[in-house]
């Protein structure tokens, strides 16, 4: 088979999968129909087709589970519209949950508890595993053998990552001035007359 049949495929595989599609899995679907494309042939007609959609209004795009086409992120709001369905909205403390997951994983409930101070419900850490986010990896060795929990693929299908290396990096808090020193208390004096000249 050509290079270009190839590729015509790889594109309408792609185009009709519900999922992501790795390079391992397009070598043995063509394999399996006796077609001959190493995998490195395999990368190079996805990069073809990557530069091929780059200003189209879908685009080809790799992520944890493989390569899938998506629109273009700019779109999502305009395109919306033709859902009735409105995605489903998450609380805060499921939101605070997964982020704690993914950002300290492997990680226990208990250690979710402690960071956020209350505790987690069942509801959210089933929510969070039923949407296939978040999964069971082991358990911690201290006594009653606690599950610990890791983000999944799917939860970087989802958010549109290849990996946790691209996860936004967490913004340090805020130091609070600790300038009280002569500078700080000649500042104060200065503007002290005219915070009391704008008083009413």
């Amino acid at each position: 088979m050509q290079k270009h049949q190839i590729k015509q495929l790889i594109e309408a595989l792609l185009f009709v999968t519900e999922s992501p599609l790795s390079v391992a899995q397009l070598a043995d679907y063509l394999s399996e129909h006796g077609m001959d494309a190493s995998r490195n042939q395999i990368r190079e007609v996805l990069q073809e087709l990557q530069f091929d959609y780059q200003e189209r209004g879908i685009q080809l795009h790799q992520v944890a589970s493989g390569y899938r086409f998506q629109t273009r992120a700019e779109l999502g709001g305009i395109i919306a519209g033709l859902w009735q369905e409105k995605p489903p909205k998450y609380s805060q403390a499921l939101l605070e949950t997964l982020a704690l997951i993914a950002y300290r994983q492997p990680i226990t409930r208990g250690d979710i508890e402690e960071v956020r101070g209350v505790s987690v419900s069942s509801q959210i850490m089933k929510t969070l595993q039923e949407r296939g986010w978040v999964k069971v990896v082991g358990h911690r060795e201290v006594p009653g053998r606690p599950q610990l929990y890791a983000t999944t693929n799917e939860f970087l299908d989802y958010f549109n990552l290849q990996d946790l290396s691209e996860l936004p990096a967490i913004p340090e808090p805020p130091q609070k001035a600790s300038n009280t020193g002569p500078v700080a208390q000649e500042k104060t004096a200065e503007t002290a007359p005219e915070e009391s000249e704008s008083a009413p």
